[in-house]
């Protein structure tokens, strides 16, 4: 057998790093097949945008940033989780949920919907205020799924595809809404207009408490597994330079400012790298 070309084993190389960070290879788990029948069709807006590793990584720490500002769900992971324990872990499954619901079979799909659902039955609890709280109320998924449609987007728009037609923008909350409405979530949002609208009428809900600001730290702060930790450096600084600035503010963040322009420059080239180790 003829060996790679030196190109060729650095793609080899970028790929296996990639999915070692999304995948537990150490207990054989392997990345999730790409299905004809899945939920969303081929070259559809929801698999393109999901497909982009880098816009999904930025979009995803600005996802976590905004929950983590809703009282229940802070309060939900504070309860329920081992994120201090095992951030990384929790952010893998995160994003194996993402890509079985959007590449994976159908089935497997809304089987994962369901164990998130029968996971979400067992958390619940009480406020620091004395208010009950529980994982299946819809206004908290709501929160939850537009923070992570917006911070998708608004990542995949800034770092790859800045000229997506409004239609199809439009076409992803749509489909991203199958997933939500499967979760419980409501309200939910079918375009960009009441996405914004969404958004503005959950802000409300929303609390600036010390042990957000403590997990944006630990968001920021997390070296995952295989990741230069330069990577993670530049992923945080562009998350938090796309948050919105009441966010920044109540989590305690200082906009990049200048500092976000290489920031930003390293984040673009390091997602057409992948764009080019990830072309087959």
């Amino acid at each position: 057998m003829s060996r790679p070309s030196p190109s060729e084993f650095l793609r080899q190389q970028l790929v296996g790093r990639v999915r070692a960070m999304f995948n537990d290879v150490e207990a054989g788990q392997q990345p999730v097949p790409i299905s004809d029948e899945a939920l969303f069709g081929k070259n559809s807006p929801i698999r393109m945008v999901h497909a982009d590793v880098v816009g999904m990584m930025v979009g995803g720490i600005r996802s976590l940033l905004l929950q983590m500002l809703h009282p229940e769900a802070l309060q939900g992971v504070l309860d329920h989780s081992n994120f201090r324990e095992d951030m990384h872990g929790r952010l893998r499954r995160t994003a194996r949920f993402i890509a079985v619901t959007t590449f994976g079979h159908r089935d497997e799909a809304m089987q994962a919907i369901e164990r998130v659902n029968r996971i979400h039955a067992k958390v619940s609890g009480t406020l620091p205020d004395g208010t009950p709280y529980r994982a299946t109320d819809p206004r908290t998924l709501a929160w939850v799924h537009v923070a992570e449609a917006q911070s998708f987007l608004a990542a995949y728009l800034r770092h790859v595809r800045p000229d997506m037609p409004g239609s199809e923008q439009d076409e992803y909350y749509r489909q991203f809404a199958v997933i939500a409405r499967a979760l419980g979530a409501d309200p939910v949002p079918l375009d960009r207009n009441e996405a914004e609208a969404i958004f503005r009428e959950l802000r409300h809900d929303l609390q600036a408490r010390p042990e957000a600001r403590e997990i944006a730290r630990l968001v920021l702060d997390q070296k995952p597994k295989g990741a230069p930790p330069a990577v993670q450096a530049v992923m945080g600084s562009e998350a938090v330079a796309l948050l919105p600035s009441f966010a920044r503010s109540m989590l305690d963040l200082e906009r990049p400012g200048l500092a976000a322009l290489p920031a930003r420059a390293a984040t673009w080239g390091m997602g057409k790298t992948l764009r080019w180790a990830f072309r087959q």
